[in-house]
């Protein structure tokens, strides 16, 4: 059955700040419980992104830049709520200032300048987000040097995903190139256009999906000890670089028997779960692009397009390891049409067994273009706050 799309179009009331009323996405909805459920302690669902700006930089031209893109993006401006009814809503705002903040290191020598970012950054990560207020992203510029500084993005998840950055970051370039001025840039498609794609899909057809993809099991795979008093806590950060051949060789294979390089992760996961939970059918997480090709101008659009989905595998020791990606692929894949349904409502449907406590993030999104006119940029990986970033 699918249903119709709820009203989201510009709200009334002459002379308000209230431009328009959004639902939520699936994941959105997910990131607003947790917000609401535990307001203490660190909020694991702020991320961060640094670049090194290397050459001539005019500070009030680049704020001005990122201005306009609060400007251009009505999904920037949005903060979260919920009406007495218990519905969760995004308000767009009219307007938002930008929160910017600046300050200057070049007086100190390089290790402790660089220092002194990651202690600034720390700060910024472990400044909590009110939801209800816009906009819900901050940014720190600090100048290292005549010609060098480094600019701090800090944001709620809730608000956008890593694909969104690439594109946020070469329309800031542009925008720096024209003046400051973004009337140039190409018209742009907005995240309620997705949001309105969400409500027609067929929910009833995504949840009996899931239930025949994962029934039969009654057990969660976890592979943690239940802690029920575990508190939230930034995650550690541990970084590996797998060697050219070990890559070449992933990405041979894969392309030998049809494959894609992430089936290959999945499935090595897969295995290793086995190995670590002692079971033969075994359950993960796994994050999705969520961006469906057929909504015109999806992939630029900014906004939090991602959703976590379940990954059921099934080992069988004499089943060749070829044969088991295979598989993985092909239940993937007849699941793509489903990956819109949001985990809570998977889980509902789906019982115990779809359960999990380890999550494989693939990601392949763009790269930001190189853009000689504007700002040498460096940009460093847009996620959760850990270790407090250097730049690069």
């Amino acid at each position: 059955m699918k249903t119709s799309p709820p009203a989201m179009g510009p709200a009334s009331g002459k002379g308000s700040a209230l431009a328009e009323v959004w639902p939520l996405s699936p994941l959105q909805e997910g990131m607003l419980f947790h917000a609401g459920f535990d307001a203490q302690g660190p909020d694991v669902y702020v991320i961060q992104r640094t670049l090194t700006i290397d050459g001539p930089l005019d500070p009030a031209r680049w704020r001005a830049s990122w201005q306009a893109l609060l400007a251009r993006h009505a999904a920037l401006r949005a903060s979260f709520h919920r009406r007495r009814s218990g519905e969760a809503v995004q308000l767009i705002s009219r307007e938002a200032a930008l929160p910017w903040r600046e300050t200057d290191l070049s007086h100190l020598p390089e290790a402790a300048a660089l220092a002194e970012v990651g202690r600034l950054a720390a700060e910024e990560c472990a400044e909590r987000f009110d939801l209800g207020v816009a906009p819900l992203l901050r940014l720190l510029l600090v100048r290292l040097g005549p010609d060098r500084h480094c600019m701090v993005l800090t944001a709620h998840h809730i608000l956008l995903d890593g694909w969104s950055m690439p594109i946020l970051f070469d329309e800031a370039t542009a925008v720096y190139t024209a003046g400051g001025d973004a009337s140039g840039l190409p018209r742009t498609r907005s995240y309620r256009d997705y949001l309105a794609w969400l409500a027609r899909q067929d929910k009833d057809a995504a949840r009996a999906a899931w239930h025949a993809e994962l029934a039969g099991d009654g057990e969660p795979t976890l592979v943690a000890p239940a802690d029920p008093a575990r508190a939230p806590a930034l995650p550690d950060k541990a970084e590996a670089d797998l060697p050219a051949a070990l890559t070449r060789a992933i990405t041979d294979l894969a392309r030998r028997h049809g494959l894609t390089a992430n089936t290959v992760v999945q499935g090595a996961w897969a295995l290793l779960l086995a190995r670590l939970s002692g079971r033969d059918d075994v359950v993960y997480g796994t994050t999705v692009a969520g961006r469906p090709p057929e909504l015109p101008g999806v992939e630029s659009m900014v906004g939090l397009f991602i959703n976590t989905v379940p990954v059921r595998v099934r080992l069988d020791p004499a089943q060749p390891v070829l044969r088991l990606l295979k598989d993985v692929q092909a239940r993937r894949s007849a699941l793509l049409p489903h990956q819109h349904l949001g985990l809570a409502e998977i889980q509902k449907h789906a019982g115990p067994g779809a359960g999990f406590d380890t999550l494989v993030v693939y990601e392949n999104y763009p790269r930001p273009a190189a853009a000689p006119a504007g700002p040498a940029r460096s940009p460093s990986r847009p996620w959760p706050c850990a270790r407090p970033p250097t730049t690069r």
